[in-house]
């Protein structure tokens, strides 16, 4: 480890600010490792400890814990964004984020795996939490700090597909273990704070002096947690297209298990195996397509019509899920939405840089931007049970084509908000 943290300490970023592979290799794998030890938990060993708890009540004991979790998040992610713009250590303003993400990944799982409580099993998952927004924002912050703009597809690419590729990562590394529940839950965080560890050690991060610090008052405390959509409209259009771009991803992965065994009767032993197939052709083929699209963006210097294109891909894709009668039709559609996050992933994050109200402190308001990818998880299950009723009956008593076509109006109108934003190609 030492042999390669030392090739690859400050040279994170070559000539004219374009990131190299070394550094692009480290981030993805520090983004989907810490996606993966976060989902794993959440989908999957979260489950099976609160079964352990209490097994009559084991799904308002997920609910609590996830809800809990799902609070701190939401204030984590403007909160230690502000932090580390200001943050004047030795080591630069990123890193020591890093460092703690990954101490709390361990701290997290220790606690989890010891729960035999409501209590102690919500601070193992806050704990978590914390560690995945720490990381996610010291990590996310890099590319802005150090990646030129017109060379930042490559990372954005990396940044976006740590979500899809995390989640198969980490539910696969927990079954790999089942049914050793501690090693469930203790691999893929272990892997987490591996790949974080690794990327704090080796990249390179210039401490900012105090004259370069950002201004903090009462008024800069309140901007905390918002960004005034008047005054920088380019990036609250970027918000608004992210969030209704997300809706249409939570729509499909809130409901999935849930649509397959009451429309197409997949037997409830074997629907995580078929939501493992969609979830490989989906997450391969964004593989493929983010990539290749990042160099293309950077090569014509567009952003905007990648963005645009993707979101009516990916609305295509939730268009035939709405309209599936077979389960290979799903897995059909299914890749049709993996094309769509693959050109999606390989420009949004590069997009929403050049629209930064302070591109000079970019954590806080990238972790604003990151509630946007969030906040549907909490949404589409608050709204979904009025879009399952519309024109349900004894015979269809869930109207998942509702549902679906609903995120399809979703992701539509994702890409008719990227249309207004001014001052990116």
């Amino acid at each position: 480890m030492s042999r390669i943290v030392t090739s690859v300490h400050r040279t994170s970023v070559g000539a004219q600010g374009k990131p190299k592979l070394g550094f692009l290799l480290l981030l993805a794998a520090a983004v989907a490792s810490a996606n993966g030890a976060l989902l794993a938990m959440a989908i999957l060993t979260l489950s099976l400890k609160a079964s352990e708890i209490d097994a009559e009540g084991a799904t308002t004991v997920l609910s609590i814990v996830v809800g809990i979790g799902s609070l701190f998040s939401l204030v984590g992610y403007p909160v230690i964004g502000r932090l580390s713009d200001r943050t004047l250590a030795r080591i630069g303003r990123r890193r020591p984020y890093l460092f703690t993400g990954a101490a709390l990944f361990a701290a997290g799982a220790a606690v989890t795996v010891v729960a035999s409580t409501v209590p102690v099993l919500t601070a193992g998952y806050v704990i978590t939490t914390l560690g995945f927004v720490s990381a996610l924002v010291g990590a996310t912050a890099l590319v802005p700090d150090q990646v030129a703009a017109e060379h930042r597809g490559p990372a954005s690419a990396m940044l976006g597909l740590g979500a899809p590729i995390g989640a198969l990562l980490g539910i696969l590394l927990a079954t790999l273990m089942q049914p050793n529940l501690v090693a469930m839950i203790l691999l893929p965080s272990g892997v987490a704070v591996a790949a974080v560890l690794a990327l704090a050690l080796a990249v390179s991060d210039e401490a900012i002096t105090r004259d370069q610090r950002p201004s903090f008052s009462a008024r800069e405390f309140l901007g905390t947690f918002w960004v005034n959509p008047f005054r920088h409209a380019a990036y609250g259009w970027a918000w608004w297209s992210r969030l209704m771009i997300f809706f249409g991803v939570a729509a499909v992965n809130a409901y999935q298990a849930f649509y397959l065994i009451m429309v197409h009767h997949i037997d409830p032993l074997t629907v995580g195996t078929s939501i493992l197939i969609g979830g490989v052709i989906s997450t391969g083929l964004s593989m493929v397509f983010a990539p290749l699209l990042a160099k293309l963006s950077d090569r014509v210097g567009r952003r905007k019509p990648f963005v645009i294109a993707s979101a009516i891909v990916f609305a295509v894709g939730l268009g035939v899920v709405a309209t599936a009668t077979t389960y290979a039709m799903f897995l059909v559609a299914l890749a049709i939405i993996g094309i769509g996050q693959g050109v999606y992933f390989a420009v949004d994050y590069a997009l929403i840089m050049e629209v930064l109200p302070d591109p000079q402190n970019p954590a806080k308001d990238l972790g604003i931007m990151n509630l946007a990818s969030s906040l549907p998880s909490s949404i589409v299950p608050a709204v979904a049970p009025a879009l399952l009723a519309i024109g349900a009956s004894a015979a269809n008593p869930q109207n998942f084509t509702s549902l679906f076509l609903a995120g399809t109006a979703a992701a539509v109108l994702g890409a008719l908000l990227i249309l207004p934003i001014k001052g990116v190609r």
